[in-house]
């Protein structure tokens, strides 16, 4: 009842009192006298509820709804119109909103006072001289957030006054003894400070006596002392503008000073970033030496959310190493030009671009990362693709690779491809499931054509070869008890617009010492420019099935075991297209008398017709073995899971067409994988044939007593990546995770997000959601091609772990080991530190060509990141 009385008297006196100062719109017809009270105190000794009030606007004067709230009380001076809450306060205006322990309100001015109120167990140190108050102001204009010991605000003037007031922002905040609001942006504050420090007090920030910020624009301060650990730096900076604007802006980008022995004193990476459009920026910069070498780089990006991204990269550099009188003074210049692009043109259609062009010195002369320096070549990349419905695709490409070393460039321009997946001509259009399906019916085609033009040149010659490649694939599959029946037929037709033609001519010399005469050939090929066509094919026939073993121990938590038997036999046909028939084959004598045949299109893209007929019959083995286990009886969500544990494979052929040598090598390969954590794999070959020194003779090892078969390859590999939440997952389950939030339209769209960047260095940000991180792989492999003793086998051993010791430490070490040379490659360590609003990056390349070291200790933040300290020696200063 106390409650409900409460209600109806702050109703009828709200209706009377404040209708001359709101207008007609409170209350429909109720009017009370404004002689009932001069104030009216609403309060509740329980503090069971909050009191809440909705005042509605006045005309030309608040043109939205006020909301105002407390948990204690709201008391109404209704002939000063005034409103005064108290503990835990709350105003609502529009974008602004205000919360203290104690809010004065007076409608007439639109003034606001807000204080907080004393709490003896409440200490802020962040909110200096604020003593012993809790529930200081708080006041928040749409992103920006405003804290202080008491402040005065006008709503309708939105100007005010902050008594040592903090502004608190993602990554930066700044305090102040006193804050003036003189308009809707712009704020003096004496005795400010500014910092990207998150802890309390800040370990570094600048100190001012004058500041004045522009939301959304700049701090303009001057005679500002940078304080480090609470040292200040002797030397003050009379004037600095700090950015106060979120996302990408404009300005210089700071260069990095240092010197090398060789080049002098150098200035790096100075310039200018241009935040052009949310859509797209440029960034210029250059190097400067004093010994006169110099850099010039550029930079543009550009993006579409949903749509398209891409940059353009141009670097030329100049580096003279050495005075001008120095005997080994040399001058090397460098160029880079690479281009990526990527768009999703449609569903159906995409387009992908990633074009590099360089100096062959490029990575050696500009590059210290290992990634770089360790590359021999350079490959290039465009490729367009369509895909429609009915399941045909076709993809046009351009690929380029560029040897460093040689210079040798190898180009397919273009690169046109076609294919239609297998359709079923024959197969009726009735219901086939209501009848027996014919033989005929699972007759299907596919088809697949290329166009292909490419470009070497190699050694300075430029070779130019094209055609065209149709291939059409047949295929049926039948059963027939318990066997697969796929009988094939492949046919190819290649079209060339040239082809060659060899001329041996035989030399006759006398020598100088016997007096006889010795013959020579002297062979010139010659390219005969006309349009032909080769024509394969080949059939053939295959038959397999599948055996099951199965034994159930339902022991130990396993159900069954399973050994899955997959035997195949192949028998396949191919005619010697080498015979003077087909035309595909030429000939000429050799200085010894003997005729030698030759392929006339063997040097065209897709090549020639195969020699030498084929009649290859083929057995494969497959071995697969499962393990099932049971379901926990005393877990009702529990499942069966099926585990695969080793996989064999083995297949050999032969030949019935061929002269010697007709049994093939048996291969056996190997795979498993344990528990999710190692990858195994390996794989084998064994030849029947004996050796005389390096070559293979026709003759078995049985039949010269040296056994059944000789081990010839072997190769294995082991690779594992381990964490600590990737073996709690598989030892103890995998924890369920809240799904994170997809970024909303508008938060970060298009190029909004990202700041200019260095274009000279990329910083990969650490990562410190796992603790630990483990690759590992090695990989091991013999030959034995003849019956001399084998050459060492080839060991290899990499590894990359990394770790966090704490929540800001973490340190990787990476690099390789080779077994039989005995010595490590490319090692390097990695540690960083978090230092709050500082990080430290240490880089160590202990050992190689490439060693050296980069100490560096910088601030994180994106706009003082040019504050830092660095110290590198060996590869990081440039110097080789």
């Amino acid at each position: 009842m106390k409650a409900i009385l409460t209600i109806l008297i702050f109703s009828l006196l709200l209706l009377s009192a404040f209708t001359p100062f709101f207008g007609q719109e409170v209350g429909d017809s109720l009017s009370v006298s404004s002689s009932v009270s001069d104030s009216l105190i609403v309060a509740d000794s329980l503090n069971a509820e909050t009191d809440s009030l909705q005042i509605k606007k006045k005309r030309n004067e608040v043109n939205a709804v006020v909301y105002a709230n407390a948990k204690d009380s709201i008391i109404f001076d209704i002939s000063e119109k005034k409103m005064r809450l108290f503990n835990e306060a709350d105003i609502k205006y529009k974008n602004t909103e205000l919360s203290a322990g104690k809010v004065d309100v007076n409608f007439s001015s639109f003034d606001i006072y807000a204080k907080g109120i004393a709490d003896s167990t409440t200490s802020d140190s962040l909110q200096t001289k604020n003593d012993s108050l809790a529930q200081t102001p708080v006041l928040i204009e749409g992103e920006e957030t405003y804290e202080g010991k008491w402040l005065r605000y006008n709503f309708r003037t939105k100007q005010g006054y902050i008594s040592y007031a903090v502004n608190r922002k993602e990554n930066s905040r700044y305090l102040g003894e006193k804050v003036k609001k003189v308009d809707e942006k712009t704020y003096f504050i004496k005795h400010g400070i500014y910092t990207t420090c998150k802890s309390d007090p800040p370990q570094t920030y600048f100190e001012a006596s004058e500041m004045k910020v522009i939301q959304g624009d700049k701090i303009i301060s001057r005679w500002i002392f940078m304080f480090i650990a609470g040292v200040p730096v002797p030397v003050p900076v009379p004037f600095a503008v700090f950015p106060n604007e979120t996302g990408r802006r404009s300005g210089l980008i700071v260069p990095t000073f240092g010197q090398t022995s060789r080049q002098g004193s150098y200035f790096r990476n100075f310039g200018y970033f241009f935040a052009l459009s949310e859509y797209y920026d440029l960034t210029l910069a250059g190097d400067y030496y004093t010994r006169g070498g110099y850099g010039a780089k550029a930079r543009f990006r550009y993006a579409k959310r949903y749509n398209f991204t891409g940059n353009l990269n141009a670097t030329f550099s100049k580096q003279i190493i050495g005075e001008s009188n120095d005997p080994d003074r040399t001058v090397r210049e460098d160029w880079n030009l690479s281009f990526y692009h990527n768009q999703k043109i449609d569903p159906t259609m995409r387009l992908d671009v990633n074009l590099r062009f360089q100096s062959g010195t490029f990575y050696e002369n500009n590059s210290t990362g290992y990634n770089d320096l360790l590359k021999s070549d350079v490959i290039s990349n465009a490729t367009f693709s369509k895909n429609w419905d009915s399941g045909i695709n076709m993809t046009l490409n351009y690929n380029r690779r560029q040897e460093l070393q040689t210079g040798n460039i190898y180009e397919d321009m273009p690169n046109l491809t076609v294919s239609v997946p297998v359709f079923f001509p024959f197969k009726s259009k009735g219901n086939a499931l209501s009848r027996e399906k014919k033989w005929f019916e699972s007759i299907g085609i596919s088809y697949a054509g290329q166009m292909k033009n490419r470009r070497n040149k190699v050694d300075g010659d430029l070779k130019i070869r094209g055609g065209i490649q149709h291939a059409f694939n047949i295929n049926s599959n039948t059963k027939i008890g318990y066997f697969n029946i796929s009988p094939r037929a492949s046919y190819q037709e290649k079209w060339y617009n040239k082809h060659i033609v060899q001329h041996n001519y035989i030399i006759e010399e006398i020598d100088s010492t016997t007096g006889e005469i010795i013959k020579r050939d002297s062979l010139v090929t010659e390219d005969i420019r006309a349009i032909k066509a080769v024509r394969t094919f080949n059939v053939g026939i295959s038959a397999q099935t599948k055996l099951y073993g199965m034994m159930r121990p339902n022991m130990f938590g396993i159900e069954a075991f399973r050994h899955t038997i997959e035997p195949r036999v192949t028998y396949s046909y191919r005619p010697d297209f080498s015979d003077n028939k087909w035309g595909y084959y030429d000939s000429y004598y050799n200085a010894e008398g003997k005729e030698v045949r030759y392929d006339k299109f063997g040097k065209e893209i897709y090549g020639g017709a195969s020699s030498g007929e084929s009649q290859m019959l083929t057995f494969s083995l497959g071995n697969i073995f499962e393990m099932k286990t049971m379901k926990d009886p005393t877990d009702t969500t529990s499942q069966q899971n099926k585990i695969r544990l080793l996989n064999v494979d083995a297949n050999m052929s032969y030949n019935f067409a061929a002269d010697s040598l007709r049994l093939s090598d048996l291969t056996i390969g190997y795979r498993t994988q344990i528990a999710s954590l190692f990858n195994f794999s390996a794989s084998t070959s064994y030849t029947f044939y004996d050796y005389d020194e390096e070559t293979r003779i026709n003759k078995f090892l049985a039949s010269e007593g040296k056994g059944l078969f000789r081990l010839r390859n072997l190769s294995l590999s082991v690779s594992t990546t381990l964490s600590g939440d990737k073996i709690k997952e598989t030892f103890f389950g995998k924890e369920e995770k809240s799904n994170g939030k997809e970024p909303l339209e508008g938060e970060h769209p298009d190029l909004r997000g990202q700041k200019h960047d260095s274009i000279y260095e990329e910083t990969n940000e650490p990562d410190f959601t796992i603790p630990w991180n483990l690759s590992f792989s090695y990989n091991y492999s013999l030959s034995k091609n003849s019956a001399a003793p084998p050459l060492p086998p080839a060991s290899m051993m990499s590894m990359n772990f990394s770790i966090n010791l704490t929540k800001n430490w973490k340190i990787t070490a990476r690099g390789s080991y080779d077994f039989q040379r005995k010595e490590f490659s490319a090692p390097q360590i990695d540690i960083y530190r978090n230092l709050d609003c500082w990080e430290m990056n240490f880089v160590w390349n202990p050992i190689g060509t490439y060693r050296g070291f980069r100490f560096e200790i910088r601030m994180t933040a994106p706009e003082l990141r040019d504050i830092k300290v660095t110290k590198s020696e060996g590869l990081y200063t440039g110097r080789r």
